[in-house]
């Protein structure tokens, strides 16, 4: 269980950083997303992966910790934030430039090969 927890928050990362890597502002805006998926997965796991466990103290004997849940909730949040600015920004680049590129320059193939 978790080494296929520990796998998909690999995937994420590694799919949201290539993702960042592009030259359009779309895929940028999808990476940020899925880095911010696999943040909150971490932050879950942090608080173990625990099974039929009270959330609060008391109830039982083991009880699973609230506070990484707190944080995922708050990250939440705050990812939709940051995903909706994000998106005006680009929306507002296209506007504004012409095209989507990340720099607002696109790259023609009669440059390529030109220095």
């Amino acid at each position: 269980m978790e080494l296929l927890y520990a796998s998909c928050v690999g995937l994420l990362v590694t799919c949201g950083v290539f993702l960042i890597l592009r030259a359009r502002t779309f895929p940028v805006v999808l990476g940020l997303t899925m880095l911010s998926y696999a943040v909150n997965l971490f932050l879950f796991s942090s608080g173990r992966l625990t099974l039929n466990k009270a959330a609060v103290l008391g109830y039982a004997n083991e009880y699973a910790d609230p506070l990484p849940q707190a944080l995922v909730l708050t990250a939440i949040v705050i990812g939709f934030a940051m995903t909706a600015f994000v998106v005006i920004l680009a929306i507002r680049g296209r506007a504004d430039l012409g095209n989507d590129h990340v720099n607002g320059q696109e790259i023609s193939n009669n440059k390529k090969g030109k220095a």
